[in-house]
């Protein structure tokens, strides 16, 4: 098992955008909009207001020409003209604050959601994928359904309201012009809308670059000290190069599709005025229109002409946000760790044993090598346990099956008797303490790292715990004292330093169990003598201790030490036992000194 931040499984990592395409429809932005749906349905009664006074001013031009014409008073339609004109504009203003702060509200929820369903996927899901593209579907693809809520749906509803109007309008005025236009303009407008269907699965594959080139630079920053040494540094820039090339090329081909749909419809709308301007003048010189509706009539193919430009670029602002949301979705589709039991848990037992593993075995998933074969051992209360034995024998595995964060294959793990599939995983992790191997450190403060476990512990037992692992002057050496910051995966601090936060952040939440994973591995003999002396601290509150170990001298003295090799358990006892009995740990003893001359 890997650290999710890794982005590498047992099948190695999957590329950025490797999860089936889902192509997403109109319905499926139903769940992101509920929660904002009487913000989106006060915009659209405002749109309705705003297309009411565009389709009310033609009418209202033509009576000023009427009057003009008839020698009449003028000045009351110019007057109701220019209300309708500010009153549209107002109303307008209003509608697009609205429909912008309905489209951050979209954009956070969905954020909120998405981040949320990242954090609870099986850790098996987040070892398989890239954190970079993960990065990128909660930031560039969630921002692209803001268009979708400003410029897509009200939009929609809006703009085709209009040009029903403008369209049943131009019917009353003469019905003869409208069918020059509609012919005209419904060529273009089928043209745009067949070049757009494209544009949903290149808006897809734009994003899947995107996200391959966040993940790109996600990792060459996370090695940047590696790289430097290494003297790899452009080598990895021209990577990132590439990766950006290619999301390059992805928008390009997306921005050509999308920059053709406007000319198709802009040469149609061309053509539609060329042919009411002719057709127009024709029938005014011959008495079947007057000059008046001439003017009315050109007014609503400006009015039809505005509504038709706004539903395709609409259109094509849908396809870009259905196109970043199957990404989206294809994250909230996947399932949570299962946060129930499979069945009711049997009461808590106060036997001996603690913790019981009983042939218990485990393939990563995919294949058919056991990582563990058989493994059976138990822990007894207020005891210390040992788990060692050779580079990829499935030590670190084991803290994983304990941890849940994948199931055994066979066999089952029981924990006061209950196997461990029977119990809550946010039940099970509150009673255990987990150190990883590679001591993660958050960004932020001390504080902050300190209390991840147990946020309500008090200054005394922090200070109890940082003396115990001998870090008090880390939290004295700045005058912010806890709240110094730690930088970015705990940089401003030693190995060592990261190694004894995580223990402490651990031994705060004062967990039934406690397991490490190689805790010494980064200290010094000073330190890690210290370290021993907390651990024996912690037994004595009766709490057990699983220690993985590649140093020996640091578990010699536990009351039972499990050697594994190749995922099965070949010796099982104290150091002095297991140095007459099992060849293994004889052998990892003398490489270490500690078997007597």
């Amino acid at each position: 098992m890997t650290s999710p931040g890794g982005g590498t499984g047992p099948d190695g990592p999957r590329p950025a955008g490797a999860t089936a395409g889902r192509r997403e429809g109109l319905a499926s932005l139903l769940p992101h909009l509920s929660q904002h749906r009487r913000a989106l349905a006060a915009a659209a009664a405002l749109s309705l207001v705003t297309a009411a006074t565009g389709l009310a001013q033609p009418l209202l031009v033509r009576r000023v020409v009427e009057a003009v014409q008839d020698g009449g008073r003028a000045a009351p339609a110019v007057v109701a003209v220019v209300v309708v004109l500010v009153a549209g504009s107002l109303v307008g203003a209003v509608q697009q604050y609205l429909l912008q702060r309905t489209a951050e509200g979209v954009v956070l929820s969905t954020r909120r959601r998405l981040v949320g369903r990242m954090l609870r996927l099986p850790v098996a899901e987040l070892d398989s994928r890239r954190t970079g593209d993960l990065i990128s579907r909660v930031g560039s693809d969630t921002t692209l359904l803001r268009a979708v809520v400003t410029s897509g749906l009200v939009e929609v509803a809006s703009s085709a309201l209009l040009a029903v109007g403008a369209v049943v309008a131009m019917a009353l005025v003469d019905p003869l012009l409208l069918g020059v236009v509609l012919v005209s303009v419904g060529v273009g407008v089928v043209a745009g809308v067949a070049v757009g269907r494209r544009l949903r699965d290149l808006a897809r594959a734009s994003q899947e670059r995107v996200g391959a080139m966040t993940a790109a630079v996600e990792r060459a920053l996370g090695a940047v000290r590696t790289l430097r040494a290494a003297g790899a540094t452009d080598r990895e820039v021209d990577a990132v190069g590439r990766a950006a090339e290619q999301a390059y090329q992805a928008g390009v081909r997306a921005a050509r599709v999308q920059a053709a749909i406007s000319p198709l419809v802009g040469v149609a709308v061309q053509g539609a005025f060329v042919a009411v301007l002719g057709a127009g003048g024709y029938r005014v010189a011959s008495g079947a229109i007057s000059v008046a509706d001439l003017v009315a009539f050109i007014l609503y193919l400006f009015l039809l002409v505005m509504p038709l430009g706004q539903l395709l670029g609409a259109y094509s602002q849908l396809q870009l946000g259905l196109g970043a949301l199957s990404r989206v979705e294809d994250v909230l589709a996947l399932p949570e760790e299962d946060p129930a039991p499979r069945a009711a848990p049997a009461p808590a037992r106060t036997g001996a044993h603690l913790l019981e593993l009983d042939g218990v075995s485990y393939a990563h998933r995919g294949s058919s090598s056991l990582v563990l074969d058989g493994v059976s051992f138990s822990v007894g209360r207020g005891t210390r346990t040992a788990v060692v034995g050779p580079s990829g024998a499935g030590k670190s595995t084991l803290l994983g099956l304990l941890e849940r964060f994948d199931d055994p294959v066979a066999g089952a793990v029981r924990l006061d008797g209950t196997d461990l599939r029977d119990l809550p995983r946010a039940a099970l992790r509150a009673r255990l303490g987990y150190v990883e191997q590679e001591a993660p450190v958050l960004a932020g403060t001390l504080r902050e790292n300190l209390l991840l476990a147990a946020p309500r512990a008090s200054e005394a037992e922090v200070a109890e715990v940082l003396a115990a692992v001998g870090l008090t002057g880390l939290a004295t050496r700045s005058p912010l004292g806890l709240e110094a910051p730690v930088g970015e995966g705990g940089v401003l601090l030693s190995g060592g330093e990261r190694q004894r936060l995580a223990i402490c952040r651990s031994l705060l939440a004062r967990p039934e169990l406690l397991l490490l994973d190689e805790p010494t591995a980064s200290l010094d003999a000073r330190n890690e003598a210290a370290l021993a002396r907390a651990l024996d601290a912690v037994q004595r509150r009766s709490t057990a201790l699983v220690v993985v170990a590649h140093r020996l001298s640091t578990v010699v003295d536990a009351d039972q030490i499990v050697v594994l090799d190749a995922g099965r358990v070949v010796g099982a006892g104290r150091h002095a036992e297991l140095l007459e009995t099992t060849p293994l740990y004889r052998e990892l003893a003398a490489t270490q000194l500690l078997v007597p001359g």
